[in-house]
């Protein structure tokens, strides 16, 4: 029985889910490989942790035994592998199983400036508009390679599927932001 009591951070569970990403068992990963591995996925759609924050996180789901680490030392570098133990595995499982309570907040600094907008004008707002459009093309080819990376494998099926909705979230958001561009007045 897991006698884990304390509560967990949405990131604790992220990176719960990052060590068994794929659902195969590993040899796991170190500290840098779930920081990579979190750069690879999370900044898509979540926050992915700073690298001091990924240490501390495994740290501490360490202590409450959901994760478990083995040490290896090559020459005068020492490195830690965390795996997710049975009780991490339940613990995530159960939190998988929770209905999601809130709506998703649209946190957006764009749409905040937009909403000013009228205190600066139509060219600093097509600025605003035109700058968030190249941005979201480079997003959105980062993400086109790593939707590519997935493929269409059946361990990674539920990441591929994240992956094209992010993909569709762009193109959404694309067209969303092209038609108020089209709404701003025209200068002359």
């Amino acid at each position: 029985m897991c006698g884990v009591s304390q509560d967990l951070s949405t990131t604790s569970y992220a990176l719960l889910g990052l060590l068994v990403f794929d659902g195969s068992p590993s040899a796991g990963l170190t500290g840098y490989e779930v920081k990579q591995r979190a750069d690879k996925t999370l900044r898509f759609y979540w926050v992915s942790p700073a690298m001091s924050q990924v240490y501390t996180e495994l740290e501490r789901l360490a202590r409450t035994g959901l994760v478990s680490y083995t040490e290896e030392v090559a020459g005068q570098r020492r490195a830690r592998r965390f795996t997710i133990t049975a009780c991490g595995q339940q613990r995530l499982q159960e939190w998988l199983a929770e209905p999601v309570e809130s709506f998703p907040i649209l946190k957006h600094p764009v749409a905040l400036r937009l909403l000013m907008a009228g205190l600066v004008g139509p060219d600093r707002a097509r600025t605003l508009l035109q700058d968030y459009l190249e941005q979201l093309a480079v997003r959105r080819q980062d993400l086109l390679e790593v939707r590519r990376s997935l493929g269409e494998r059946a361990a990674v099926k539920y990441p591929a599927m994240v992956a094209d909705w992010g993909l569709d979230y762009y193109d959404s958001e694309a067209r969303i932001v092209q038609q108020l561009l089209d709404r701003l007045p025209s200068t002359g």
